[in-house]
């Protein structure tokens, strides 16, 4: 993406949050919460600043690996087609295993440790993630597809996410477990026992369809992370898990957590209480 086509995302992102804010006064559903937000605006200006940094690192790491492609793809419009599936598949596996190899999940727990769900959340990427991200997308490379196309792929299945971010929009009918949706997202958010290490597809759930990860959001969502709140600080909160991790300290998020270990939300400033989540078949109008 080049830089206009980023100022026009990022002025698509302050419309929608504008948005959001606006059914969340109106509604009084208070979703925001003025000093989170200010840390994850922070978190994605830090994120903007490493961005020169981080893209010529992917280009090099992925650069590399092309010399040993066993061939290289066209391209047309079914081989983009294709393109999107396979970033998608193997965004699955780079996701799944954030969560379930416990030195990444360190680097991914900035983005599940926030109490409260709006479109700001999506914000809270750990500023070491584009470090480890270009290795999970290696095998694109090897079997021929082009390196601008990964990376624009990539990006572009990140730009979705932002969008499922919020309480905003209920289940969405007829792509539920097919489609990522704001619904599915919400699951994926939670530290419900039921909903931990559930729903990592990017724009598709067809794969956690598939190998067993899929959760339908059946019950209110708690957000946050099991090892309790960790403040606003944005470094603390993106640096915090691997300093600990260093110290033999962290403990990545468990299944069957007990009631009285779940999560509570920080004393100081406690986000709205969550409506619970509808099981209708009916579709729910957005900002309604």
């Amino acid at each position: 993406m080049n830089k206009q086509q980023l100022w026009i995302g990022f002025a698509l992102f302050g419309v929608m949050i504008a948005v959001e804010l606006y059914w969340s006064w109106k509604k009084q559903k208070k979703v925001y919460n003025a000093k989170e937000t200010a840390s994850n605006v922070f978190i994605m200006a830090g994120i903007m600043m490493l961005r020169p940094i981080s893209l010529a690192w992917k280009f090099a790491v992925l650069g590399f690996v092309s010399q040993f492609k066993v061939t290289t793809i066209p391209t047309n419009v079914w081989t983009v087609l294709l393109a999107v599936v396979v970033i998608d598949f193997l965004y699955y596996w780079q996701h799944r295993l954030y969560h379930e190899i416990r030195l990444l999940w360190t680097i991914h727990n900035v983005h599940h440790s926030s109490p409260w769900m709006n479109f700001t959340t999506s914000f809270r990427l750990n500023w070491l993630g584009p470090l480890v991200s270009p290795f999970f997308f290696v095998p694109a490379v090897l079997v021929g597809f082009n390196i601008n196309a990964i990376l624009l792929f990539f990006t572009l299945n990140l730009f979705y996410q932002f969008f499922l971010h919020t309480e905003s929009v209920g289940k969405l009918p007829w792509v539920e477990g097919w489609l990522n949706t704001p619904s599915a997202h919400r699951v994926h958010h939670g530290s419900n026992p039921k909903y931990i290490d559930k729903n990592y597809g990017g724009i598709l759930m067809v794969w956690d369809r598939l190998f067993g990860t899929y959760q339908e959001e059946v019950e209110e969502v708690r957000y946050g992370v099991t090892t309790g709140f960790m403040g606003h600080n944005p470094i603390k909160v993106i640096f915090g898990p691997l300093y600990h991790y260093l110290r033999g300290e962290f403990v990545r998020e468990k299944h069957n957590v007990p009631e009285a270990e779940q999560p509570t939300v920080p004393e100081s400033s406690e986000p709205a209480k969550k409506a619970k989540p509808t099981t209708s078949t009916r579709p729910l109008k957005a900002f309604g």
